[in-house]
């Protein structure tokens, strides 16, 4: 039987609330709309981990962090597998990458894939390729070519760089590339394009930045923010980075800009597809690490467990499967046995905390950010959620979304069913790296009090320093050791 080809497309940041066709009529995205109609569309799907690092290594070992040992944007793992992207080369598959991995093991190796071909942030640029293509090219003095971080980060910026040398660009064409340089005929494709937008800074090209120049108010704030406080782990609060209304709205467009511009790209591969005769044949996955706050409970970021966070889109075209939304529960731990069984791909079912979501469904699913005393913890199903702040030794359980109204009472029978899950799971953490900081909230920030650590890319340091005229001078810093 032939085999189906396998397109993976992954985002940064982005909310699942940010799809036209599943009810924000505020967004232009008729790509991911086609998609979305055509899909099994997972409106209850939530990462792993409300982080970019742990989500991503979840999905690569289709474990939960627990499991995995990596709860938070560091290098510690207990994980020693291969992760499944090495099974479909092994079963013959011409795979490649392309883009933002972000994982904390064999970054810019080939993590199993034939071909890769990386874009990541605040990049080595002896070993990342887009660093290297832009630094051969006109736009070399670029330094911030993801947008400037540090005071910048959630200010919305237009990026230096034209549309045609935009990293968002540049992903696109390194795919559709792939899809015309291969043969179908001659062996099934699987090929990851991952974008680092919506991430912040939010920085569309000229003249995408000017998409949405009007007033989108779509936040949640509830009637008692603060209440919510322990579920937070951002920094980054609107009184502590002072947004203002006005700011929050330009945020949002420019937001909704990256979106629509990664929604060209994807328009553009599925074409390439089309074109090769391949898109009815292709199997496509379409999903986030985790969400953005945009203002919600009154903060931007990610970090926390409530629904703007947490909850991600997830898309999945089946060949011969018929449109549908489900409400079970989904995540990024089923990403791996879901496409392996769909590529008739033998695996052990005990490797994978996911499922085959065609054939499986699950009850609940889990998410987790840190440990020890400052731990941040969920599980889920289609229609409830519980968490568990380890900050103030805080829980929280919601029977309806937004997360507006905290109904934690042990004498519910199914508030004290989640609790004996979420405990089990809790118990289970195999992390041997425990954080025992003391478990007062030192994410909170009174009002303008917070002011960003810099974070320049520092790899270009000695570049920048060169740029700037005797008896001037630029200040930077950097924090990053790896990259």
């Amino acid at each position: 039987m032939k085999k189906k080809h396998v397109l993976m497309l992954f985002c940064d940041q982005q909310r699942r609330d940010t799809i036209h066709a599943l009810g924000n009529d505020d967004i232009v995205t008729p790509a991911l709309d086609k998609l979305a109609n055509e899909a099994v569309v997972f409106d209850r799907a939530y990462t792993p981990s409300p982080v970019c690092v742990p989500a991503r290594m979840s999905m690569f070992a289709g474990q939960y962090c627990n499991r995995t040992g990596n709860n938070t944007n560091n290098k510690t793992a207990e994980y020693k597998g291969e992760g499944f992207y090495s099974e479909f080369t092994k079963a013959g598959y011409n795979t490649c990458c392309i883009g933002k991995m972000h994982h904390n093991v064999d970054l810019y190796g080939s993590m199993g894939f034939r071909k890769r071909l990386s874009q990541e942030e605040m990049a080595n640029p002896t070993y990342d390729d887009y660093t290297k293509w832009l630094k051969n090219s006109p736009y070399k003095n670029v330094f911030d070519y993801n947008g400037q971080r540090t005071e910048l980060y959630y200010v919305p910026q237009v990026s230096q760089l034209p549309m045609e040398a935009h990293p968002t660009q540049w992903i696109g064409d390194r795919a559709v590339e792939f899809i015309n340089g291969c043969n179908p005929e001659k062996e099934p494709v699987f090929l990851v394009a991952s974008f680092i937008h919506p991430h912040p800074p939010f920085c569309p090209p000229s003249p995408w930045n000017k998409m949405y120049r009007g007033v989108i108010n779509k936040t949640f704030v509830p009637d008692d923010p603060d209440s919510y406080e322990d579920m937070m782990r951002n920094r980054y609060t609107l009184d502590a980075f002072g947004i203002s209304p006005r700011r929050l709205e330009t945020l949002t467009n420019h937001y909704y800009a990256c979106i629509s511009f990664v929604d060209y790209q994807i328009s553009r591969i599925v074409e390439a597809l089309k074109q090769k005769g391949m898109y009815d044949d292709t199997i496509i996955l379409f999903s986030s690490d985790h969400g953005e706050m945009l203002g919600d409970y009154r903060t931007m970021g990610k970090r926390s467990m409530v629904d703007s966070a947490s909850n991600i889109p997830f898309l999945l075209k089946m060949p011969g499967q018929e449109h549908a939304i489900r409400h079970d529960p989904a995540s990024l731990v089923d990403v791996a046995p879901t496409l392996l069984a769909a590529a008739g791909i033998a695996y052990d079912k005990k490797e994978y905390d996911g499922v085959d979501l065609m054939t499986e469904q699950h009850e609940e699913v889990y998410s987790q950010y840190g440990n020890g005393n400052l731990g941040l913890y969920m599980v889920a199903s289609g229609h409830d959620k519980l968490v568990y702040s380890a900050i103030g030794d805080h829980w929280f359980y919601f029977d309806r979304l937004p997360d507006a109204e905290n109904k934690f009472d042990l004498s519910n029978p199914r508030v004290a069913e989640l609790k004996a899950k979420l405990d089990a799971y809790m118990a289970a953490d195999c992390c041997k790296e425990i954080d025992t900081r003391p478990a007062s909230n030192p994410y909170k920030q009174e009002k303008y009090s917070f002011y960003p650590q810099l974070d320049d890319h520092f790899a270009t340091f000695d570049e920048e320093y060169a740029r700037m005229p005797e008896g001037y001078k630029i200040t930077l810093g950097g924090k990053h050791t790896d990259y």
